[in-house]
């Protein structure tokens, strides 16, 4: 069997998982133990009618017992689980395949509940820290004090930066959240990597609130602007290219 099937045909069950999860954690509900169920009636959804896409295809995005519409959110995220592992399996193959994806996938739900809610769960961040020193303890041991130190460097850079933005402006600019982020970014790319993440997450942001102002948004200097999308963007494309041009 081809190595990017397995993570391929998963996706959209994956995505399914990160619907729930991007719903119920920022509210404080149970991930787990609460059973999928109906926005409009509120039944519980049986086992066809939560296998991902394909359910929403066959009964056209309604409910089958009330016939009321099912959001495109649940298809979108289950379609955006699906594009990371079919971009992951264009570049990698083998165990940084599935490395590929948990951290793609881990990005995507952390990207999607900020742009919602304005927060970078500690769920999410503190153990994508753990899996990037982990993972560079298996893949390349000899490198793994230069991914620590990427861990630590990446806090301290943003934890510096809100730290003075709030003492020049008296406001809130980043959040600590985006700080944890950044140490996830240093524990998977090492310190070296860390310039190409802000960088890039920069001026992704930038492009974001163009679009946002084009499109008849405001942009004040006071509009809070998540930057957990731009910035789980950037870690994830200098993740998969860094390796091919170094």
């Amino acid at each position: 069997m081809p190595d990017w099937l397995a993570p391929v045909i998963l996706s959209p069950f994956v995505g399914s998982f990160l619907g729930v999860l991007i719903r119920r954690l920022p509210a404080g509900e149970d991930v787990v133990a609460g059973r999928s169920h109906c926005e409009s009636c509120g039944r519980a959804l049986g086992p066809v009618e939560l296998v991902p896409l394909l359910n929403y295809l066959i009964l056209r995005g309604k409910c089958r017992h009330c016939g009321g519409r099912i959001g495109l959110f649940h298809p979108a995220i289950e379609l955006a689980a699906l594009a990371v592992a079919v971009w992951a399996a264009c570049v990698d193959d083998g165990a940084r395949l599935w490395a590929d994806c948990v951290l793609g996938w881990t990005l995507l739900a952390l990207g999607w509940i900020d742009a919602r809610h304005m927060v970078l769960p500690d769920v999410l961040t503190l153990p994508l820290i753990l899996a990037g020193l982990g993972f560079a303890l298996i893949a390349e041991p000899d490198r793994i004090l230069d991914h620590a130190a990427g861990a630590a460097v990446g806090w301290l850079i943003f934890w510096a930066v809100a730290r003075l933005y709030r003492a020049l402006r008296r406001r809130e600019g980043l959040g600590e959240g985006d700080a944890k982020l950044l140490a996830a970014a240093g524990a998977w790319v090492t310190w070296s990597g860390l310039g190409a993440v802000m960088l890039l997450a920069a001026v992704t942001g930038l492009l974001i609130a163009l679009a946002g102002r084009l499109r008849g948004g405001s942009l004040a200097a006071a509009t809070a602007i998540p930057f957990g999308p731009p910035l789980a963007f950037a870690i994830w494309v200098v993740w998969l290219y860094a390796p091919l041009i170094q």
